[in-house]
C-alpha cells in the first residue's frame, strides 16, 4: 500500500484500487461525525432544494469547507458526486437544510467507508 496526495493505493498483478478510507476518517472527525448513524444513500428521497430568503440560514465558511472536503473525496467516491453537486449550488447563501444535507453524505460516508475503486 502507498500514498500520493491523501489516496491510498493498492496493486496488484491485475488491478488498482484508490480510496481516502484515512481522509474520509479525518473529515467525519474535523466536522465531529465520527460517532454518527450511517445511512445508506447520500440523498434523502424526493429532498427539495431550493433557495429560501427566509430560511434559517448557517455559518457559511463551515458550509463552504464541508462542501470542499466532500469534493475532494469525489474523486475516489464517484458515487457521491450528484449529491455534492446540488449541494455545491448553494455556496453563497447556505441554510440549515443544506448543512443538513452535506451532514447526511457524510453519514452515507462512515456507512460506506470500505468502499474501493
Amino acid at each position: 500500500m502507498s500514498y500520493f496526495l491523501g489516496m491510498e493505493i493498492h496493486q496488484d498483478r491485475q488491478r488498482i484500487f484508490i480510496c481516502q478510507r484515512k481522509y474520509a476518517n479525518e473529515i467525519l472527525n474535523k466536522f465531529g461525525m465520527e460517532n454518527c448513524e450511517p445511512v445508506s444513500t447520500p440523498l434523502a428521497l424526493n429532498e427539495k432544494f431550493i433557495k429560501e430568503d427566509e430560511a434559517d440560514k448557517v455559518d457559511g465558511s463551515v458550509y463552504i469547507s464541508l462542501v470542499g472536503c466532500l469534493l475532494y473525496l469525489t474523486a475516489t467516491r464517484p458515487e457521491i458526486m450528484y449529491a455534492v453537486n446540488l449541494l455545491s449550488r448553494f455556496i453563497q447563501s447556505p441554510s440549515e437544510l443544506h448543512f443538513k444535507a452535506a451532514k447526511r453524505v457524510l453519514r452515507y460516508v462512515k456507512g460506506s467507508n470500505e468502499l474501493r475503486f
